[in-house]
């Protein structure tokens, strides 16, 4: 006989509708948890970093690499063109001021100056024989001149003979006439043989001097000339190191090529590469430092280059007191910029957690280091080794300064 069986309470429908409200509650619930502002984590201690607040000395500086280059670098360009006949030295030849480094030629140039030398010539006999000329002139005009002043003399001797006889009655009216003319013109002839030399003087000197102005001009012409045809022997223009020497026998060159340059050795400049971001803090007599073989050496800006190309802009640094020795160029440093002078200030060593809060908060260590808290925090200025804390933070205090990646909405942590 068939009998009714009891029915189930929990079946299996009901137990997994059972879970999943469960799972869902928890779920809600860690939500809830973990962003209610309550939110805590346990972490071990050995995957944090902690680090402790101090006071010290700060100095804002940034890393720059810099690059050893000769003091003065002189570039050589062609002043003249003209074909590469001869080179007297190799690339990287230490050479004397005056040494020479190469032969070109040059035949229209040449051909110029033997042109020029001709035309020099020329003036130079035309001018002889304007100069002899005027003095032939001249003792014409003196003789001519002494002629008239011989006649005068004579004229005013008979005149004053022929007055004292005319006036004794001795001669008639006539013959003190005839005198008294005679005289007259003689003393007209002198005076306008006198204009005639003194105008002749004048004029032969002005030629004279024209003369030589253009001899002097033409022979300046010529020196420089000349000075263009020595120039196609290129000699060193201070005493230093040849390099980048690009000339090979047979090129041609036309004036303004560059075909090499001499470094000075007589010291050393540093040229640094420097973020565009830093453009308006940089500025002539910054310091900077650089540490090698263990000691730390002193460097200064001394020129500023503002033109900015692919976000960066480069300055000229010179070394202040020692120079490393055995340094080369071309070497290339490590250079801690400073950006202000020394303070002192309230020290926070740099880590990853600014990368998620951009300094504005950070976890702080509590008094009995079992756990770390927010805190919220004002820093500012930086170096590679520390920030500067301006609010939020006491000396002593200890604060994680590892990465915050996992922990954006973590309020507290447990340190394990």
């Amino acid at each position: 006989m068939d009998r009714a069986l009891p029915k189930k309470r929990w079946t299996n429908k009901r137990i997994a509708t059972l879970v999943g409200v469960v799972g869902i509650g928890a779920l809600i619930f860690s939500s809830y948890y973990f962003t209610s502002g309550n939110s805590r984590l346990n972490v071990d201690a050995e995957r944090i970093t902690l680090s402790e607040v101090s006071e010290g000395p700060f100095r804002e500086f940034i890393p720059v690499n810099g690059m050893v280059m000769p003091i003065s670098t002189i570039y050589l360009d062609a002043s003249e063109g003209g074909r590469v006949e001869e080179r007297f030295v190799e690339d990287g030849a230490v050479l004397k001021k005056g040494d020479p480094i190469m032969r070109l030629s040059n035949t229209d140039l040449e051909l110029s100056l033997v042109n020029q030398e001709t035309q020099v010539l020329n003036l130079l006999t035309q001018a002889q024989i304007s100069e002899t000329q005027a003095q032939q002139a001249s003792i014409s005009n003196k003789n001519s001149l002494a002629t008239a002043n011989n006649g005068l003399v004579e004229a005013k001797r008979v005149y004053e003979l022929n007055k004292h006889l005319y006036e004794q009655k001795a001669i008639g009216k006539q013959e003190y006439q005839e005198a008294l003319n005679e005289y007259n013109y003689q003393k007209e002839m002198y005076e306008l043989t006198k204009q005639n030399v003194m105008q002749d003087s004048i004029i032969n000197r002005r030629n004279m001097e024209q003369s030589k102005r253009t001899y002097g001009s033409t022979n300046t012409s010529l020196e420089l000339m000349r000075r263009k045809v020595d120039d196609l022997i290129v000699r060193a223009p201070v005493d230093g190191q040849l390099t980048a020497l690009d000339a090979e026998i047979g090129q041609s060159k036309v004036p303004g090529d560059r075909f090499g340059q001499i470094d000075v050795l007589s010291g050393f400049k540093v040229r640094a590469d420097i973020d565009e971001h830093y453009i308006s803090r940089i500025y002539p007599d910054l310091d900077g430092e650089v540490v090698l073989s263990g000691k730390a050496y002193k460097l200064k800006i001394r020129k500023v280059y503002t033109q900015v190309l692919n976000g960066r802009f480069q300055v000229d640094m010179e070394f202040e007191g020692d120079v490393p020795k055995g340094i080369r160029r071309g070497q290339t440093l490590q250079i801690r910029l400073a950006l202000s002078d020394e303070t002192k200030a309230v020290l926070l060593p740099k880590g990853g957690f600014y990368q998620q809060t951009g300094g504005n908060w950070v976890f702080k260590l509590s008094a009995d280091g079992k756990t770390a808290y927010r805190a919220d925090v004002q820093l500012g200025r930086q170096n590679p080794d520390y920030y500067e804390v301006i609010q939020g933070l006491e000396p002593g205090e200890k604060v994680v300064t590892s990465s915050y990646e996992t922990y954006d909405k973590v309020q507290e942590l447990n340190i394990k």
